[in-house]
């Protein structure tokens, strides 16, 4: 059976993309200010789910431009919101399989890179993205009320149906 951690990140990943549903590739690549568009974000996303689930636990890089032009503090761009679905799609794809093996044991273990410690569990990395994927929904539901967006997703959505509370 699946980590309810992983369960909690399956659900984030959906509620992240019930918020992006019927949003036009324009609006999709509107910045406002600094904050960069929603397009970006979503190869934003797809870069740290590489990072921790692709590239440091398993030693690969399934799509190496996330990593130059999606990684934190990477300049501002404008993704095709198309591209980076399909990127994004593809990135928890492969994560997938590698998740479903994670027990409580395993995610007590140091998170590495290139075989040196981090400072993080796996545990704790799946907290950060996790939380990585809430803050967004935020930001985008936001810049989708700045471009006259209406009837948005209501978070939280079906947690006790698709995520419901379970021990360990």
């Amino acid at each position: 059976m699946t980590h309810p951690l992983i369960d909690q990140l399956r659900f984030a990943r959906l509620e992240w993309l019930r918020g992006l549903e019927n949003i036009p590739e324009d609006d999709a690549q509107r910045h406002f200010g600094p904050m960069n568009c929603i397009s970006w974000t979503i190869g934003h996303l797809a870069w740290h789910e590489q990072r921790y689930w692709l590239e440091r636990a398993q030693g690969q890089i399934l799509i190496p431009t996330l990593n130059e032009l999606f990684a934190y503090r990477a300049p501002m761009s404008t993704p095709s919101l198309d591209e980076m679905l399909s990127a994004w799609r593809q990135i928890t794809q492969a994560t997938d399989p590698y998740l479903d093996t994670l027990t409580t044991e395993l995610l007590q273990g140091e998170l590495l890179h290139k075989g040196r410690s981090i400072g993080q569990t796996i545990g704790s990395g799946l907290h950060r993205i996790n939380y990585h994927y809430w803050y967004h929904i935020g930001e985008i539901q936001a810049i989708r009320q700045m471009l006259g967006h209406t009837n948005l997703a209501e978070y939280v959505g079906d947690i006790e149906k698709l995520a419901p509370y379970r021990p360990e």
